[in-house]
């Protein structure tokens, strides 16, 4: 990574430009108008991604220091596929308070704010209250660049076996930061018969060990469905299991599953049902691995999230925003539909703009959009 200017520095009066004393005009400019920052600073296409290093990748809790790594990677992404500037920020906390408190004083730097690797259930508030604080775009991708892109591959697997919204059957692997985003867009998008399977079984009221969090996720699923047990309860004659658990799934109860099945296996590395286990039984299978065909990976989403976001300065990401990512982003599969090809490369070069041009419709619809 590396900071770069964007327009020549060649001689004393491009100096003059950059610094001072022609900087002190802007400077005044946006004293008597704050908005002009839009206009005339990097903040308006500039995010900062924000960890305290306690969930990274499949390491777990490795602190900010060695956290950096990963930061950067995504920063590097970020331009790479969306044209957007970011800056990582390892945060030497782990206390929640802090966390929302640093981030609020540092937002004025920032068009937007993408929290990274933040442990479950810690990332839920901090997101949540950054929001209700903040007038920018706060996304925490763990969460939902996973969701969206979930969901536009499994748009895709659904059309390929006929399947609808109404009449597919949705097992969760993982209650955590993923699992929690996951089943949220699967009911946004209509599925409703989901159940969520944490390490004791299936997430529903009548249990007393679950988190607030885990509690609202069951009054939104088996509480509806009446479904309860474990694991092997629910799998059976299910049409689709999504792990985001990091756990292993026996091959037998993977037998059960509906004809056509669908399975998505998204744990790095090694996904809780392996690709030449799930092939026996399922038609359509993805991983969060790319040795795999249909790897369901974030940088999918959040450059051309954010990308459509600071386009129209909108306020906030909306769920209507990122329902549009994901019909866009298994809209460029078309007519290519296949079980190996169920979402569109990372790297086809029509992804960012195809993203950023649905979440700024969408951010419009949804009245977030300021420009």
């Amino acid at each position: 990574m590396e900071v770069a200017c964007t327009v020549p520095l060649a001689g004393r009066d491009d100096l003059s430009l950059a610094y001072t004393p022609g900087v002190a005009r802007v400077c005044e400019a946006i004293a008597e108008n704050p908005e002009l920052t839009q206009i005339y600073t990097w903040v308006p296409n500039t995010v900062a991604v924000v960890t305290d290093g306690t969930a990274v990748l499949g390491l777990g809790d490795i602190g900010p220091a060695a956290a950096m790594p990963v930061m950067e990677g995504k920063a590097v992404l970020f331009k790479q596929f969306g044209g957007v500037d970011g800056v990582p920020i390892c945060l030497d906390t782990t206390d929640t308070d802090e966390i929302v408190e640093t981030v609020v004083r540092l937002a004025p730097s920032f068009g937007g704010i993408n929290l990274e690797d933040i442990s479950a259930p810690r990332c839920f508030e901090i997101e949540d209250r950054l929001k209700e604080r903040l007038d920018i775009p706060v996304f925490h991708d763990d969460q939902h660049g996973t969701a969206v892109v979930a969901l536009a591959a499994l748009e895709n697997a659904l059309r390929l076996t006929g399947r609808t919204h109404a009449n597919t059957r949705v097992v969760v692997g993982g209650a955590g930061a993923a699992g929690v985003a996951v089943t949220k867009i699967l009911r946004e998008a209509g599925i409703d018969d989901i159940a969520v399977v944490d390490r004791q079984g299936v997430l529903h009221s009548s249990r007393t060990d679950l988190t607030p969090v885990k509690r609202a996720l069951a009054e939104l699923t088996a509480d509806r469905t009446g479904r309860t047990g474990k694991l092997a309860d629910v799998l059976d004659g299910a049409d689709v299991y999504i792990g985001v658990s990091g756990g292993t799934v026996p091959e037998e109860h993977v037998a059960t599953m509906a004809p056509d099945a669908i399975i998505f296996g998204l744990a790095n590395p090694t996904p809780e049902v392996h690709p030449d286990i799930a092939h026996k039984y399922a038609r359509v299978v993805a991983t969060g691995r790319s040795d795999y065909p249909n790897q369901i990976n974030n940088v999918l989403a959040f450059p051309g999230i954010f990308r459509g976001a600071f386009d129209v300065h909108a306020s906030a990401i909306t769920e209507g925003m990122k329902l549009a990512a994901a019909q866009a982003i298994a809209g460029l599969v078309g007519d290519d539909l296949s079980e190996d090809l169920i979402i569109p490369s990372p790297f086809d070069p029509r992804v960012g703009p195809a993203v950023a041009a649905a979440v700024s419709a969408a951010a419009r619809r949804d009245g977030v959009a300021r420009r």
